[in-house]
């Protein structure tokens, strides 16, 4: 009740969400029914993709926005998993391109036709294998290329460089129990992960360090989560001993005591939160709630404000969170959630009620663009860069976007990647062992037998284009 005693000045005091109209809602879509505790839904500002129910395999719906109404069974799906999926994520700088992790323990990374789905897709355009456990959480750097982090149930997080299909760094011992989420900040130089043994890890993954740790975060058995926030605080959702849902601000530079804590019911829903870093807003989503709530986070106490809530009347399964270019400015609209029932996928519209018809500058500051601010390469080497702005003035227009090309690297240039502790401090002995004469000797070899079957090749090439002129004049 504190929270809510005194009313403070707030733009978004007054955000109410509004669910579409039926004939705007994705029907007869069998959602998964497996029990994990992921969103099962990821929408862009050109699709969205739902994870679903698939005999024999695992597989997750796409569908353009536009594709509304009810979804034909036979519509096609995406389905080159053998165990269930369960977990989805967009490429934040390439619309079509989007992730998954399955109970098949790989990743696969998927490039969706421009204009969606006419075959169902069976080939995705690489898979990741190095998780030994089924893999429930899969996560796009906010600013670099091509680098993904997955995490499995054997407590391992690598994160890969899509764009050669390799794992790069692999942070295999810091977690001793199962990893809830994983959470990047807001230029991807941290995560933050919250686990089974109720802790708060902040772990710098180039350097393969634990920065920050809270032991006990919340002190419930029950799963919780744990998000950056833009300004580098992390909040967190999880439960009491009591069994009531509890959220969290933490400053990871001294975790001992909490910013803010409130307690808020006894429903046993892990809260799944969303947040928008430009207007400081967190949406928070009970798996098998059927409300949205939502809170300003603010510089003065209590930090955490509660703002509203939205109700409805059937439970949700899971949920999606469209991007800010993806929303309608012109109604000021400022989130828009893509809510799973059994059946269906319901659109729920948040909006800030305004009269005028002009562009509200003070809702949309400039927001994450498409365009990636750093390479694979960049990254992994150490640079780090925040998200690269644009303005939705004019609403955003998607571009064309480029095709995701996996260039797999020559086996022979290939240095052993320094994926684990062990492998950084064997590293120069290993290169001492790569000059020793033995091992040039057999490069050589390699080298003139490559050589010698080119030499071969060609000459072949040669006898096959004079015996096709031969061939045509006998023709002719």
């Amino acid at each position: 009740d504190t929270m809510r005693r005194v009313v403070r000045q707030s733009k978004f005091r007054h955000v109410f969400g509004q669910a579409v109209k039926n004939d705007q809602c994705y029907d007869d879509i069998r959602v998964s029914r497996v029990t994990w505790d992921s969103s099962f839904c990821a929408v862009n500002p050109r699709f969205v993709a739902i994870i679903v129910d698939a005999s024999g395999g695992g597989a997750f719906l796409v569908l353009p926005l536009h594709k509304t109404g009810r979804i034909d069974k036979s519509y096609p799906t995406v389905c080159g998993h053998t165990g269930p999926v369960l977990d989805i994520d967009w490429c934040p700088h390439n619309d079509q391109v989007i992730a998954s992790g399955s109970e098949d323990c790989t990743v696969m990374v998927w490039q969706i036709p421009e204009n969606g789905l006419t075959l169902s897709l069976t080939e995705p355009v690489v898979v990741l294998e190095g998780h030994s456990k089924r893999v429930g959480i899969v996560a796009w750097h906010p600013t670099a290329r091509n680098v993904l982090l997955s995490a499995g149930c054997d407590n391992a997080i690598i994160i890969w460089n899509v764009g050669t299909g390799e794992a790069l760094i692999n942070l295999d011992d810091m977690h001793v129990d199962m990893i809830y989420n994983v959470s990047w900040n807001r230029n991807g130089s941290l995560i933050c992960t919250a686990s089974k043994d109720k802790k708060v890890r902040v772990i710098d993954p180039r350097k393969q360090e634990i920065v920050a740790e809270k032991e006990k975060t919340h002190e419930g058995a029950r799963p919780m989560r744990a998000i950056f926030l833009a300004d580098g605080n992390i909040f967190t959702t999880g439960f009491s001993r009591m069994s009531e849902r509890q959220l969290a601000l933490w400053n990871p530079k001294n975790m001992e005591e909490p910013i803010a804590l409130h307690e808020m019911d006894t429903s046993n829903g892990v809260l799944l939160p969303f947040y928008d870093p430009d207007t400081n807003i967190i949406y928070l989503c009970g798996k098998g709630d059927s409300s949205i709530r939502y809170f300003e986070i603010t510089d003065e106490s209590p930090y955490v404000h509660y703002l509203n809530t939205f109700s409805s009347k059937e439970p949700q399964r899971g949920m999606g969170f469209m991007p800010k270019r993806g929303l309608d400015v012109n109604k000021c609209e400022i989130a828009r959630f893509f809510k799973l029932h059994e059946r269906k996928c319901e659109p729920i519209i948040m909006t800030v009620p305004r009269k005028s018809d002009l562009f509200q500058d003070d809702l949309y500051p400039d927001t994450a663009g498409p365009e990636a601010a750093l390479e694979a390469e960049e990254w992994f080497e150490g640079k780090n860069a925040d998200p690269l702005l644009i303005s939705l003035k004019h609403g955003y227009i998607p571009g064309k976007n480029r095709d995701l090309k996996v260039v797999k690297k020559n086996i022979l240039d290939n240095k052993p990647a320094a994926n684990k502790k062990s492998d950084l401090i064997n590293a120069p002995k290993k290169a001492a062992d790569a000059s020793n004469p033995q091992n040039e000797a057999k490069l050589d070899e390699i080298l003139k037998e490559l050589k010698c079957i080119k030499d071969t090749m060609s000459s072949q090439d040669e006898r096959i284009s004079k015996l096709e002129e031969q061939l045509a004049k006998i023709a002719d």
